[in-house]
This record gives structure tokens, C-alpha cells and sequence, in this order.
């Protein structure tokens, strides 16, 4: 019995340890969230942005200090496996009364895969399911904030109500007007609701922690009258003399999905409960998985663990199989999808063709600008994982042989878990949203205008989606630019559409910032020869971008281009991206905002975008 006794101290100590790792993680990372209201109230914005960087590394940082003091100290690679579960129902027992169980949960299961071979990531030692539960938890302590005020405004005293509701997040900057914004707001409100009675229950429930992110501070809450929620959050902004603005009035689901896309930086929030946080949001926005409000709130690890969860039980309730991904193959990224399953999984291939000067170890390195950048809504988030692994059964032949041809090195097909069925083991994959390519839509347009017979109704749609779709790719890349991005490759098969009708850019391979590229003018030829001739004449550097030279790539189609020199011509002037280059190198930080110009409260007060 001595041993066993010895054995079971030892499981606790180690599980002890590592939750210590995680809760150091924690206070670090919510630190860290938490001086972000500084930052802001100081306009800050060069700061705000170097944190919600740096931020995005304190997770791998902790697992590997965790990792290496268990080595160290208990050499844990070398414990058996059956100290291993006893480890587990030790972690267990000290989340009873924990704050972050659902994050602990994923903290131990990433330093437990560090440390053990892949072939025992499996349930008896690491957390597939949850074992506590996150429902109704609560921060008790005396002082602290509860996860949500609730306001019981009337009509009467709205306008009172909602400056109360300001001055209650204690911004140490001075409003240019409190009391002319909160009746802008309480407008919106009444506009909104319109010419409904007020419940019993009528009230403003308003989530205690603000939510920061580049240059602005977001109030997220809802309103609740009768049976009715409207979701709703005011963006809280600088305006041009350094005093705060309520710039506007968000309402409904799809403004918040908006707010909180996956095209989006994480947000900066001081929480101590997160997944109460997380119950809130899903209620206003329940057509948005958790996961991906989990990495809204920058807390990305949980969002994988969440999405793999949710990946898990999809395989389990389908039958139909991966695929080559329809659409123009790309030259670096071998993307395929299940029909099923809203999203596509990207592999990065071993070898490229000759215009492609580039590595494996560059392309990782663009998407982690991308992750750790403002992406400012449009640039898709990607889930990155590492030794993934699929059901082969699952797997279309032709897709196998695809992956054996351009990426062989990050395949492995055997019979890992010994059950006789094989599986896909994928070293390195990324997973992003679905989108509709935007060079799909456009043909879908041409299409329909051209499709026999030709009805004025089916022109004009076709007419409207065209238009849509070029004014928002160029307002896609103008917002780029004012995130200090190049998009390099700027075909349209390159964009997607979202469900919300927003163009978001996904290849990454070839991004640089704007401030590293040297945007020139095509120089004027000097003779008949250089102007006759069909090859370039002048000299271009490695970071020369000539974006005259876009139009033929871009504007073949004569809708196309008659919609582009509408409304973007500017793009293809060099004038414009020095411009915006020079402003950006003198240190200046643009306004993009998450929503209409229409739903500003006064567009003059503040900062002007791009576009």
C-alpha cells in the first residue's frame, strides 16, 4: 500500500503544478486584458495594438514553462500511464471550485500532449469532454463586479438611466457631451422598439467588463421587454479634440455577428468568469458557435478545443467524405472540405511552382502575421493544428492522391489507436470559415444576366450582385490598407464572401505590410522600342508594386471594370497607397470601423476611414 500512497501523492502534486501553470497563465493574460482600458483612455493605440499581439503568445509560452517544470521536477514523460489517470481525477478535483474550469481543462490537455506520445490522446488522460461544468458560476468575492448590471430604465428617465450606465465603467476620459450621446442612444432605442409597451420586466442588462479593440471601447448588452431581446452595444470612440464619443448604436443579432466576426482581432476584456461571458454573447448571438465567441475574447486555445469537440461530433452524425475543395487550386495552400461541414481545411504543399519564391517556414510565418494582426474584418481567422488525425474511410481517393503528390511530408496513414481502422494523420493543417470565392460569385452573376432567355428582373440581379461584390472587394482592400496590409495576390479568387455579404481576404502567401513595399509609377517609355515592347523594360526591386499594372489581371470583364472605376480607381494610382503609406510609417492608426457610416451618430466627430 506504501507505494500506491506514494504514487497518489505524486499525481497530486503533479496535477497541483500544472493547474498552477494554468492560473499563472490566467492572471497574466487577464492582466493584460485589463490594462487595455488604460491604454485606451491614454489613445494609446500603438500599445493597444503591440499588446493584442503579444497577448496571442502568453498561452504557448505558459504550456512550455509548464511543461519543463514537470520534466524537471518530476520527470513526467517517464511516469506511467496509470499515474497519468490518477493525475487527471486529481486536476479534476481541484476545478470544483474554480473560475476558469473550461480553460484549465484545455491547459491540461495541451501540456499533457507535450509531454505523452500522440497515441495516448485519448479520454483517459486527456479532457475529450468536459468534467465541470461551467453552468451558473459566479465570482462571490465581496468586491467584485458581477458578470452583468441590470438597469430598469422607463421611458421617462431613459436618457438619466443611460448616463448612469456610462459613468458605471469609471473611463478616466471626459465625454465631449454624455448627455447629447445618451440621447442619441436612447433615440435609437425608441426607434427600435418602436411603439411597443413597456414590460414589467422592461430592463438593460450590460456585461460589466468593457470590450477594447484598436481604437475603440465596446458596451455590449441587451434590452429585455416581455418575451423580446434585442441585443445591442455602443461603440465608445476618441473624437478629433481627444474626448469620448458614443459614435453609434448597434442593434440585433446580425450587427453583433458582425461586431464579433472571425474576420476580426480578438478582443481585449477583463473577465473573471468567462464562460459566463460566453453564456451571455450565445444568447444574443445564438447562431454563432461558442467557439468562435471563445476566440473573440482572444482566448483561441479554448476556441480549438471547442471547435474539435464540435468537429468530433459532426464525423459522427455524417456519412459524406473530404474532397478537393472546389474552385482554381491554388499553387502553395492544397485545400479540401466536407460538404457537410462549414468550413475548409488548408495544407501547406511541399513544393511550388517557379513564380512561388517562397519556404514552408515563410508561408507559417504570413499566417501568423495574420493571426497576431488587426484584421480589421477582413482578413479570415484560422484554427492551426498540429497532428490532426482523420478517418481514412472518411478520406475521397482522389484526395489522398492529391495530398501524396503535393504534400506528402505532412501525411501519415496507419492504425495509430490500434482498432484496425486506419487514419489520417495530417502534421500541420489549417481551418478556416467557408466563404463563397468571390471570382464564384461574379461568374454566378454573369450567369444569370446571360442566361437565355434574359428577363429584366434576372439582368438587374445580376447587375446589383456584380456591383455589390467589386464595391465591397475594393472597400476589403482599402480597409487593408489602413491595417498596414498588402494583399500581394489580389485575384479575386483570393477573396470570399460572407454569409453577411462582407469580402474577406484568405491567401496569405504572398501579404506584406504596405510600409515595407516601394509603390512606384510605371516610368514613361523613352523611346518607340520600350513602348512597343511586351516585356518589362524598367527595373523592378523585390518590394516594387506597380498598381497600374493591376487593371489588365482584374478588369477584363467590362461590368467589372466599369463598377471598379466607379468607385475604386484610386487603387490603381500609386499616388494612393503612398499616401496612406506615408501616414502609416508617421505613425498614424486608421478608423475601421465594425458597422455602417449610416448608423454614426455624427460621422464629423471622429476620425474618417479609408474608404
Amino acid at each position: 500500500m506504501f507505494p500506491r500512497r506514494l504514487d497518489s501523492l505524486l499525481a497530486y502534486d503533479i496535477a497541483k503544478a500544472m493547474l498552477n501553470g494554468f492560473n499563472r497563465h490566467y492572471q497574466l493574460f487577464r492582466t493584460e486584458s485589463a490594462r487595455s482600458k488604460h491604454r485606451f483612455e491614454t489613445a494609446d493605440w500603438h500599445g493597444q495594438q503591440r499588446a493584442q499581439r503579444e497577448r496571442i503568445e502568453f498561452y504557448d509560452l505558459r504550456v512550455r514553462e509548464c511543461s519543463t517544470r514537470l520534466e524537471r521536477e518530476f520527470k513526467a514523460g517517464e511516469q506511467p500511464m496509470e499515474l497519468w489517470q490518477q493525475i487527471k481525477l486529481h486536476y479534476i478535483g481541484l476545478l470544483v471550485d474554480h473560475r476558469q474550469p473550461e480553460l484549465a481543462e484545455s491547459f491540461f490537455n495541451s501540456v499533457t500532449t507535450k509531454i505523452l506520445h500522440r497515441s495516448y490522446f485519448q479520454n483517459d488522460f486527456i479532457f475529450v469532454r468536459p468534467a465541470v461544468s461551467t453552468e451558473y458560476i459566479e465570482n462571490n468575492e465581496p468586491a467584485a463586479l458581477p458578470t452583468y448590471r441590470a438597469y430598469y430604465p422607463t421611458f421617462d428617465n431613459m436618457q438619466r438611466t443611460l448616463m448612469q450606465l456610462l459613468s458605471d465603467f469609471n473611463l478616466r476620459r471626459a465625454f465631449e457631451d454624455q448627455e447629447r450621446d445618451c440621447g442619441f442612444v436612447r433615440a435609437a432605442m425608441q426607434t427600435r422598439l418602436g411603439e411597443v409597451k413597456l414590460r414589467a420586466n422592461f430592463q438593460l442588462q450590460v456585461l460589466s467588463g468593457l470590450f477594447f479593440r484598436n481604437k475603440g471601447a465596446y458596451i455590449v448588452g441587451k434590452i429585455i421587454n416581455g418575451f423580446n431581446e434585442v441585443p445591442f452595444a455602443l461603440p465608445v470612440l476618441h473624437n478629433k479634440g481627444g474626448k469620448l464619443v458614443v459614435d453609434a448604436a448597434l442593434f440585433g443579432e446580425d450587427d453583433l455577428l458582425i461586431l464579433f466576426s472571425f474576420a476580426r482581432a480578438y478582443f481585449m476584456v477583463d473577465m473573471e468568469v468567462p464562460s459566463a461571458y460566453v453564456q451571455f454573447l450565445h444568447g444574443m448571438m445564438p447562431r454563432k458557435p461558442r467557439n468562435e465567441i471563445y476566440n473573440a475574447l482572444g482566448l483561441a486555445k479554448q476556441g480549438k478545443t471547442l471547435f474539435y469537440r464540435d468537429f468530433l461530433h459532426h464525423l459522427r452524425h455524417s456519412t459524406d467524405k473530404f474532397r478537393i475543395a472546389p474552385g482554381i487550386k491554388g499553387m502553395v495552400m492544397l485545400v479540401f472540405d466536407l460538404p457537410s461541414f462549414p468550413y475548409v481545411f488548408k495544407v501547406i504543399k511541399d513544393y511550388y511552382p517557379p513564380q512561388k519564391e517562397t519556404t514552408r517556414e515563410q508561408i507559417k510565418g504570413k499566417y501568423l502575421l495574420v493571426k497576431q494582426h488587426d484584421r480589421v474584418g477582413r482578413m479570415a481567422d484560422t484554427l492551426e493544428y498540429s497532428g490532426v488525425g482523420f478517418p481514412r474511410a472518411r478520406f475521397d481517393d482522389e484526395l489522398i492522391a492529391e495530398i501524396e503528390k503535393f504534400a506528402p511530408s505532412l501525411l501519415e496513414i496507419s492504425d495509430s489507436d490500434g482498432d484496425g481502422q486506419l487514419e489520417v494523420i495530417l502534421k500541420h493543417v489549417y481551418i478556416e470559415r467557408r466563404m463563397i470565392p468571390l471570382n464564384i460569385y461574379l461568374q454566378e452573376a454573369f450567369d444569370l444576366g446571360h442566361s437565355a432567355p434574359v428577363t429584366e428582373a434576372a439582368a438587374t440581379r445580376a447587375a446589383e450582385q456584380i456591383e455589390r461584390g467589386v464595391i465591397e472587394y475594393g472597400n476589403a482592400i482599402k480597409d487593408l490598407v489602413a491595417a498596414n496590409i498588402f494583399p500581394g495576390d489580389m485575384l479575386w479568387k483570393n477573396f470570399g464572401i460572407t454569409r453577411h455579404g462582407k469580402v474577406v481576404f484568405y491567401d496569405y502567401d504572398e501579404i506584406e505590410y504596405i510600409t515595407d513595399c516601394n509603390f512606384r509609377h510605371v516610368p514613361t517609355p523613352r523611346n518607340e522600342e520600350e513602348e512597343m515592347s511586351g516585356e518589362v523594360w524598367y527595373s523592378v526591386g523585390p518590394k516594387d508594386v506597380f498598381p497600374e499594372t493591376f487593371g489588365p489581371f482584374l478588369l477584363g470583364n467590362p461590368a467589372v471594370r466599369a463598377v471598379f472605376m466607379k468607385h475604386h480607381a484610386d487603387l490603381l494610382d500609386a499616388g494612393f497607397w503612398q499616401a496612406h503609406k506615408e501616414r502609416i510609417a508617421q505613425g498614424h492608426v486608421f478608423d475601421v470601423f465594425p458597422y455602417d457610416r449610416e448608423k454614426r451618430f455624427a460621422p464629423a466627430a471622429t476620425e474618417t476611414d479609408l474608404s
